[in-house]
């Protein structure tokens, strides 16, 4: 599958706070990763702290906040993964799941998804 990156802001839960950047859009990540220069910019405060598989099978302990994911037109609170000085900024499957959103593997884009109630 290709790569595909999107333009995303971040704020606090306040909205008086706001970081924007690219991040990796990666299905396969549960979580929405912010790197720790911009969680410590919007004062995320560590909620709880999570054990990670990472895709070579190797385990790394995060923290875990909340935050607001602004992208496209969508608005979504969200559960981001606290990153450590060089983790990259990755969208995960949850937050774009929260946004309604897919990806669309042959455009590499967002795409609304076709939701269930029920």
């Amino acid at each position: 599958m290709g790569i595909t990156t999107v333009q995303a802001t971040i704020m606090d839960l306040s909205k008086k706070v706001s970081v924007s950047d690219v991040f990796l859009v990666d299905t396969g990540s549960s979580y929405t990763v912010i790197p720790k220069k911009m969680a410590d910019r919007l004062g995320l405060k560590p909620a709880k702290s999570q054990k990670f598989s990472l895709a070579d099978g190797t385990t790394v302990q995060r923290n875990l906040s909340s935050a607001i994911v602004k992208l496209d037109g969508n608005e979504a609170a969200t559960t981001v993964v606290i990153g450590q000085k060089d983790d990259s900024p990755i969208l995960g499957v949850i937050t774009l799941e929260g946004m309604g959103l897919m990806v669309d593997p042959f455009k590499r884009k967002l795409l609304p998804m076709k939701l269930l109630f029920g």
